[in-house]
């Protein structure tokens, strides 16, 4: 197209009224429909643009949004930390795919009703859906990348805008909305819907499948333990667990189904074993690094899960300490440099009471051990967490490990943790102990393969465990006051 693209009249679905519920349900039901209108109309007019010549207008939709506004201060239970604001004012937030959150949006919705005593309003926004977005929508359709076209998708679509696709909110540097409204929720439409599509990128499953127990790894032993664990679960019909989904969106309902094998294995492969309510669990190998934990943390955090650990591989840096033991973290040690500018290291990270006990009653569990015998295979302490593999050649990081009282070092646990504090999502270490380089215990190949054989099985168990565990716990308990800041938003 040539320059007078701009000059183009825009084209939107007609305005609708904005309604107010008292029956969160209701509201929800408004939300998906106002969504799904949207999404239609651009997903409409982009098979058109593919399909004709030069378009004759531009075309924009909108985010659906929840609007509270209230004329009082908040008087509601001290002891939870969400469904409710703190001040006066009106409240925003963007909402997408509001039939993969409905079960979310109406809990939240719901708190805000019932404390504040106020309906919610719902109406479109003025913040558009990228075409990107409501294209990923459809799995037999892609956007084509520029230069494909005669002209810039740009000139006819509103494309993602950096300046809504932050982390502002969570990072609590966001002020108020132009209109002079604060922030609702901890994500804007467009934040979710960019790590939706990250999400199937990086994981190569549909954000539909992940589950609100989250496990992280950092090797493929745990993911072949993983599936043992699903199939013997999907033989027993009495404990919730429905089916097992693994990479390429493969999907397992019973024990002696053969998942299919034609998906590229993609970065951070993720595994799920799921239940009709969503409370089962994830497992992601996100490999070694802190730069892939960021990132699968940055993304699954938009789904807002009500727990994650790291269950994974450690250096044992106790000379008291032997392969296999368990390091239960109670505090982290920083120095995976990733995520300095969204989180300081100043910050401290606190321990979760609710997720260092269900870590710790899982591995009495398992193991059979209790009190000062459980103390012989399981060590708590400082974990640390470094961004550089071969750190045992150096010895700058040795004193400083020794200064900080660290009991167990590694790549991923700390970044984990910090992204949960920052995304207000419980979180939790248990390690295994694989080597002791700085005893002589390297982590060779024969020595691996006989830790491995003996302990990723008890291990993968302890952390099932545990998070079963968790799932027992009252939402409103496991998401702690500890995670929250002085001014939060009302959704989780």
């Amino acid at each position: 197209m040539n320059g007078n693209a701009r000059l183009l009249p825009v084209e939107t679905p007609p305005a609708v009224e904005r309604r107010f519920f008292d029956d969160p349900v209701a509201a929800v039901d408004r939300l998906v429909e106002l969504y799904d209108r949207s999404s239609a109309f651009l997903l409409d007019r982009f098979l058109e643009t593919l399909a004709g010549g030069e378009p004759a207008a531009r075309f924009r939709a909108f985010y659906p949004e929840v609007r509270l506004t209230t004329a009082l201060h908040s008087q509601t239970d001290a002891r939870v930390s969400f469904g409710h604001v703190a001040l006066p004012g009106s409240y925003v937030a963007t909402i997408t795919r509001p039939d993969l959150y409905r079960d979310y949006l109406v809990q939240q919705i719901g708190l805000l009703i019932r404390n504040h005593g106020v309906p919610i309003a719902i109406d479109d926004s003025d913040t558009p859906i990228p075409v990107h977005f409501a294209v990923a929508t459809r799995s037999d359709l892609n956007v084509p990348q520029e230069g494909v076209l005669r002209y810039s998708l740009r000139d006819v679509f509103d494309v993602p805008d950096l300046e809504t696709m932050n982390d502002d909110i969570s990072n609590g540097t966001a002020g108020p909305n132009p209109d002079g409204s604060m922030p609702l929720a901890p994500f804007t439409a467009q934040r979710v819907d960019y790590s939706l599509a990250r999400l199937a990128h990086y994981t190569a499953t549909a954000p539909e499948h992940f589950q609100r127990f989250v496990m992280f790894t950092n090797y493929q032993f745990y993911v072949d333990e993983f599936e043992a664990f699903a199939r013997t679960a999907l033989a027993d019909p009495d404990n919730g667990y429905i089916a097992f989904v693994g990479p390429g969106n493969s999907v397992l309902e019973r024990p002696d189904e053969v998942i299919a094998t034609g998906a590229k294995i993609p970065q951070m492969p993720a595994y799920h074993l799921k239940r009709a309510d969503g409370d089962g669990i994830t497992l992601v190998n996100i490999g070694v690094g802190p730069s892939n934990a960021k990132t699968a943390t940055d993304h699954i955090a938009v789904l807002r899960p009500h727990a994650w650990i790291m269950v994974g591989h450690c250096a044992g840096l106790r000379n008291s300490q032997r392969l296999g033991d368990y390091v239960l973290a109670h505090a982290y040690l920083r120095e995976d440099h990733v995520l300095d500018d969204d989180l300081p290291v100043w910050v401290p990270l606190p321990t979760l009471a609710e997720v260092q006990v269900a870590l710790q009653d899982a591995v009495a569990e398992v193991t059979q051990l209790e009190g000062f015998d459980l103390k012989r295979i399981m060590r708590t302490g400082t974990v640390a967490t470094i961004d550089n593999r071969n750190w045992e050649l150096r010895d700058t990081p040795v004193h400083r490990l020794s200064l900080s009282r660290a009991i167990a070092l590694d790549m991923e646990s700390a970044t984990i943790a910090a992204n949960g504090f920052r995304f207000r999502v419980p979180y939790g270490t248990l390690l295994c102990v694989s080597d002791k380089p700085l005893h002589g215990e390297l982590k060779l190949p024969g020595m691996a393969t006989d830790f491995y054989r003996t302990q990723v099985a008890s291990h993968l168990l302890i952390g099932i465990r545990a998070m079963e565990k968790l799932r027992e716990t009252p939402v409103e308990r496991l998401h702690s006051r500890k995670l929250r800041s002085f001014q939060e938003t009302a959704f989780l």
